[in-house]
């Protein structure tokens, strides 16, 4: 692909997304688990389902996140509109350049950067925790924090994640889970069940905020896009 076609799309894209969040309500539950990393200046590792990746990444725009992005083509596409939205992007994933990805968001938590994982990415299986998630987490000490988000209406993509878009005037909820740390001396089983305990998490959360009037979810209001 050329670099007029990416820059392209990445200029349409954050274009039509600004459009699209500037009529969109959110709502958000869980955010005090943060407050206390926010006040000792300690960043987060937030851990998210591929398919609810764009309302979450609006509803963080500005804020100095960093995005892991695998390395395909689609993944470019991608980095060119979240950037311009106000996020980081560390190229990479568990699949191609992992081990270049990984460097990248140690060195963006040291530069107290909050990370963004989506951890059945890049292409599935959707919502199956990889535990390869876990390789910043334990390199840093930075806690994990899962989170999902859902809508009052929304298109979802014939795509491996379903992936979420909301509809213009729909209500986002999204939900936040209780961090986590990953011990650095974990073993595989340990983490293997940390990835499907939190993997339930993520299913929870997303169940709740996708619920009718976000059952379970009252949660505030934080405004629109």
């Amino acid at each position: 692909m050329s670099e007029a076609r990416f820059r392209a799309v990445g200029m349409l894209g954050h274009g039509l997304l600004r459009a699209l969040f500037a009529t969109v309500r959110f709502r958000a539950r869980g955010e005090e688990s943060l407050f206390g990393f926010r006040r000792a200046g300690t960043p987060v590792i937030f851990v998210l389902w591929h398919g609810h990746l764009l309302p979450l990444v609006y509803r963080h725009r500005d804020t100095g996140v960093v995005a892991l992005v695998s390395e395909h083509a689609d993944g470019e596409y991608i980095t060119r509109v979240i950037e311009r939205i106000g996020f980081g992007v560390v190229r990479g994933s568990s699949a191609r350049g992992g081990i270049q990805g990984l460097k990248g968001l140690i060195r963006a938590a040291r530069a107290g950067h909050d990370l963004a994982l989506t951890v059945d990415g890049p292409r599935g299986p959707a919502r199956a925790f990889k535990p390869g998630a876990f390789l910043a987490a334990q390199t840093t000490g930075l806690p994990v924090v899962p989170v999902a988000a859902g809508a009052s209406a929304a298109w979802h993509f014939h795509s491996w994640d379903r992936f979420m878009l909301p509809r213009p005037f729909s209500t986002v909820r999204i939900a936040y889970g209780a961090p986590r740390r990953v011990p650095r001396e974990a073993t595989r089983r340990q983490l293997d069940a940390l990835a499907e305990g939190l993997g339930r998490e993520l299913d929870e959360l997303s169940a709740r905020c996708a619920a009718p009037h976000g059952a379970g979810l009252p949660g505030r209001a934080v405004g629109s896009g």
